[in-house]
């Protein structure tokens, strides 16, 4: 920190001229001349006067470097001068650095390359550490060199790393705030050295890597999880927040890029190699850098860190270390006065508490069984030193009557707790008296080991057997509250024998065998049963296993022929709706050839009229032409009074007059009547006469097919005309209540135009086709939004003989000719033009599944219908 700018820094504790009294007597102590001490002191104010150097762009430098500013001209000078250096040199190494080409020569090419000001100031901060830190170690060189001995088995070392997590505390683990720190996957420092290595590094990218590789991780939280206010103002790229043990501590990253960053480049590290200044070229001389000219050596302080805490590490691993906790008893900085609160915190977050808390609950002492058997095997008899060691320190612990919370026993050692140890040495270095009481008692504890081994081991074997047997109950599905009653049992006869035998000392061999054999033939009698009712059990299941197994084959077997008979139906429905559409095609191309002939009879009908009334019209001229000659030829007669010759009328087309005048009236009267024969339909029989009486008494009486349908042909006549009239003469707002079809269809019907009906086949060999087309009900309220029904129809020949509406959330709708003729369609099959609507006509099975479904009975044609 600049001392210009701050000013000095007072202390009222501290007092400067003494403290540097004190140290100038300690170096004189070690041996420093008055010449080492002043160079010492001149490197120390050029490392303090090397931060007053100030950088800031040069204008004139067309490549972005920079320069030193006004304000730092001095400093510079300062520093130069105290380290031995030309300021013009110093200032251009500081400003500037070498780089060499690999190429162009043995040497390659030198080029001068201008850094930027922050490239300046690290530049200046890593002079300014390379400084101090070779000096450091320096005067720490000088001190080991006065110690008196070059070697030594144990030494004092002072060790000022309060409150991280490195240094293990047994009873709280801290390896995930370690590797949180220092893994080489994902790690803080590991993360910090690879955004430094970037082109354009940034603390922001940093902090936003980190919180995306520990995503979730309980060390590890953003800014705004912290408890003081400052740090929740921070962004989420602009720190982060890591609980460590001793307690969450906020990161604020916005300055970790530059002070991550100690690297020295070789133009600097050159200069100072050849300053006058003789100290600081021979700090500079005992660690020469290897590196490239003009490359800059990356050396991070985190992997500094991290290089220098593993030495330290490795070295405490491989000494025996007493540590003495110190803690600091005040902030006044006054002897003999303790804060409970602060040396509580110190002790919590240093894992002191920890420590106590696991010599409480744990066993610190903890010796191996081998061991344990070589110092005590020689106050032992022969019989008992022949032991195992394992089972030896079994015997000696249980008959000494220790409490058993006070010992543990492990895989390969013993575990005591605090001072257990020393009471059992006591107690097996004491009087010989003692000694023989003590081996009585371990023979005694062996032979009961034995004993109670030998009988865990029967008891296991009947209780496996037991288990067994439960184990078959459990399997079976019937009866399996008897059989489990049956189990339980023999566990309380095995129970209560156990008990027997614990609670009477004087039971005979004789009684226990008797126990015995009671159990083994109960236990054996229901095990039998149990198998066999196993057996039978997994037989019951095999069959009913393979009558499953047939069921599922059969099952199959009918789903294959269930899909055969529907690929071989949708194969007919294919071919049937083919044939349907090739008819409807050649349908339509009748219909289309048909209106064409209608086109070209009615154009030379047309024509035929209209040159027949220009014939007409010149007969009537010449008619009229001849009487008006006539007129006056019988003025002029009776003027002169002469005779008019009678001469013959005007005969048109060589015909005589009164034959001509009658042929005229009888050619328009038989136009009038072939017009009135085709609207009768050219038909055998003219019914348009007949009353309804004569038309039901036809169609009940006759058996002659063509009067059938003659009648049948007129009754639809009639009943257009009445739907006709009544359409015409209903009220607005009910016209279209009662739609008999799809609008669709009445509007095809009405477009059509007027041509005779074609006469029909035999209506015993008369065609059945099925339609259905969408179908929406109009309805008088207007905010009625219906959705769309069907229409379905089936037509005997010309006419519909079964009807079928459908409409969402509405009862169907069936019509039957012959019972509902009024509210079925009454348009034939070539008025309502379904046979040349695309997709309109379905399959016979696909109507009737839909009718039947509906409620509708299955439809028996009838001759003559």
């Amino acid at each position: 920190m600049s001392q210009v700018i701050l000013g000095p820094l007072r202390d009222p504790l501290l007092d400067d001229l003494k403290d540097f009294q004190e140290l100038d007597q300690a170096l004189a102590r070690l041996g420093i001349t008055e010449e080492h001490k002043n160079s010492i002191y001149a490197l120390v104010a050029a490392v303090l006067h090397l931060g007053n150097i100030r950088f800031e762009e040069n204008p004139d430098d067309t490549r972005g470097g920079c320069r030193v500013s006004s304000n730092g001209e001095q400093a510079l000078t300062i520093t130069a001068k105290l380290i031995g250096l030309d300021t013009f040199e110093l200032r251009t190494a500081l400003t500037s650095r070498i780089m060499q080409s690999k190429g162009g020569g043995i040497k390659g090419t030198v080029i001068m390359v201008p850094l930027k000001v922050h490239e300046a100031n690290n530049a200046r901060d890593a002079l300014a550490k390379a400084l101090y830190g070779r000096l450091f170690d320096h005067i720490v060189a000088l001190i080991n060199q006065n110690i008196p001995f070059q070697a030594s088995s144990f030494y004092i070392g002072v060790l000022d790393i309060a409150g991280f997590e490195y240094f293990t505390i047994k009873f709280t683990d801290n390896q995930d705030i370690i590797d949180l720190i220092e893994s080489k996957t994902g790690g803080i420092f590991n993360l910090l050295d690879e955004e430094s290595k970037l082109p354009k590094p940034s603390y922001d990218h940093f902090t936003n890597e980190v919180h995306k590789q520990w995503q979730g991780h309980f060390r590890i939280s953003l800014p705004r999880a912290s408890r003081l206010k400052s740090h929740r103002t921070l962004r989420d790229e602009e720190g982060f927040l890591v609980r460590h043990f001793a307690g969450a501590v906020c990161y604020n990253t916005n300055q970790f890029i530059e002070k991550n960053n100690d690297a020295l480049h070789s133009s600097l590290e050159a200069l100072v190699q050849e300053c006058s200044n003789p100290l600081l070229k021979k700090l500079f001389e005992a660690k020469n850098s290897s590196t490239t000219k003009g490359k800059l050596s990356f050396i991070s302080v985190g992997s500094k860190f991290k290089t220098q805490l593993s030495d330290l590490m490795q070295k405490l691993e491989q000494n025996g270390t007493n540590f003495i906790r110190c803690i600091k008893p005040n902030a006044k900085m006054t002897d003999h006065d303790f804060e409970g609160g602060l040396a509580l915190a110190q002790l919590k977050c240093s894992g002191t508490t920890s420590v106590l808390e696991l010599m409480e609950y744990g066993y610190p002492s903890r010796v191996p069984f081998t061991e344990l058997y070589n110092m005590y095997k020689g106050y032992l008899p022969p019989e008992l030193a022949k032991l195992q060691p394992r089972t030896f320190c079994e015997a000696m612990l249980h008959s000494l009557k220790l409490n058993s919370k006070d010992f543990k026993f492990g895989i390969t050692r013993v575990f005591f707790r605090p001072g257990k140890f020393v009471e059992f040495d006591r107690i097996m270095k004491s009087d010989p008296e003692n000694l023989r009481a003590i081996v009585a008692n371990v023979k005694k504890w062996l032979v009961r080991s034995r004993w109670i081994k030998s009988a865990y081991c029967a008891i296991s074997v009947i209780k496996t057997n037991v288990n067994k047997m439960e184990e078959i109950a459990n399997q079976l599905k019937g009866d399996k509250d008897a059989l489990m009653k049956c189990v339980y049992e023999i566990q309380q006869l095995i129970d209560g024998s156990i008990t027997k035998i614990k609670s009477n000392p004087k039971i005979t061999a004789n009684q226990i065998k008797d126990l015995h054999d009671e159990i083994s033939k109960k236990m054996d009698s229901e095990m039998n049963m149990l198998k066999q009712k196993l057996a039978q059990q997994k037989n019951a299941e095999e069959q009913e296993r393979l009558r499953k197994i047939q069921q599922a084959m059969e099952a199959e077997q009918r789903a294959k022929q269930e899909e055969q008979r529907r690929i071989q139906q949708e194969e007919e429905d294919r071919k049937l709706k083919a044939e349907m559409e090739m008819r409807r095609k050649q349908e339509e191309a009748e219909r289309l050839r048909l209106e064409e002939e209608d086109r070209k009879a009615a154009l030379e009908l047309q024509q035929q009229l209209e040159k027949e009334a220009q014939d007409d019209m010149r007969y009537r001229k010449q008619l009229e032409q001849e009487r008006r000659d006539h007129e006056l030829a019988m003025r002029l007669a009776e003027e002169s009074n002469g005779q008019l010759d009678e001469s013959p009328p005007f005969v048109r087309n060589g015909s005589t007059g009164l034959g001509n005048s009658n042929r005229l009236i009888r050619s328009e009267q038989i136009r009038a009547q072939q017009q009135q024969q085709q609207l009768v339909g050219n038909g055998k029989f003219d019914l348009s006469k007949w009353k309804y009486s004569e038309l039901r008494d036809a169609i009940n009486t006759s058996c002659d097919i063509e009067l059938l349908e003659a009648c049948r042909h007129e009754f639809h006549r009639r009943l257009k005309v009445y739907h006709a009239w009544k359409a015409k003469n209903r009220k607005r707002s009910t016209m279209d209540e009662n739609e008999r079809a799809p609008r669709s269809i009445m509007e095809a019907a009405a477009k059509a135009p007027t041509r005779a009906i074609p006469k029909q086949p035999d209506t015993s060999t008369s065609i059945d086709r099925y339609f259905r087309i969408p179908f929406v009900r109009p309805s008088n309220d207007p905010n009625d939004n219906t959705k769309r029904g069907w229409w379905y129809a089936h037509f005997d020949g010309q006419y519909v003989a079964r009807q079928m509406e459908l409409h969402a959330e509405k009862p169907p709708i069936l019509l039957v000719a012959g019972i509902d003729d009024m509210q079925m369609c009454e348009l034939s099959l070539e008025e309502t033009g379904l046979t040349r609507k695309r997709g309109a006509e379905i399959l016979e099975h696909e109507f009737n599944s839909m009718w039947e479904r509906n409620g509708g009975k299955p439809y028996r044609k009838m001759n003559g219908n």
